[in-house]
């Protein structure tokens, strides 16, 4: 067994199991994320408190913290955890946001970790992501589709990037995940009720 391997990926789960909306919710004493909104931990239904800046620092944690888990298994790389460590520290952390072993197994859509894990593999993989959320975003002014259509874009971007490889294997699986997870923003898209950027509800 690979024991650089192993710790790297248990690693990776546990920094993913760190839910941000909760931490700075607590550090800012506003309501438990799941108790309001959406139930869901993100920035998004922290952004309902009114609260801008805890709504940010959600953002910039739950995102820094799949860069910081796929940074951490490229340097395992280094100490022979081999080449299905960063791969694996990708799912690892992506798994850990949704389903926290620190929250009850209780997590977020994972949005932003996913983008997080983007940059960490690869500065312009995530520019290729982001372009394709942008356009999504100026064409339909919603931000959960356009998630959803970078989510479904990643994969092939990234097998286009790579070459196939077991990451693109693996990005397809957190995709396929993200997509689930957003399955009520699905629903409201197709009923035509799904919240528009700029739209005063």
């Amino acid at each position: 067994m690979n024991t650089a391997l192993v710790l790297s990926t248990i690693a990776a789960y546990l920094i993913g199991s760190v839910s941000f909306a909760v931490v700075v919710s607590k550090l800012m004493k506003l309501p438990d994320p799941h108790s309001y909104g959406s139930g869901n931990p993100g920035a998004t239904n922290v952004l309902r408190t009114g609260n801008k800046k805890a709504a940010i620092f959600t953002l910039l944690g739950d995102f820094l913290k799949g860069t910081a888990a796929v940074l951490m298994a490229k340097w395992a790389v280094t100490q022979g955890a081999g080449a299905l460590a960063e791969p694996l520290a990708a799912f690892a952390v992506f798994i850990g946001h949704c389903w926290p072993v620190f929250h009850k197994f209780q997590g977020g859509k994972g949005v932003a970790t996913a983008g997080g894990i983007f940059l960490g593999l690869s500065a312009a993989l995530a520019g290729l992501i982001t372009l394709v959320w942008l356009a999504t975003v100026a064409a339909f002014r919603m931000s959960s589709l356009a998630a959803l259509v970078a989510a479904a874009a990643s994969p092939f971007l990234a097998a286009w990037w790579f070459g196939m490889s077991p990451l693109v294997y693996v990005l397809s699986i957190i995709a396929v995940i993200l997509i689930v997870r957003h399955r009520a923003n699905i629903t409201k898209i197709l009923n035509g009720t799904e919240g528009k950027i700029g739209r005063k509800k």
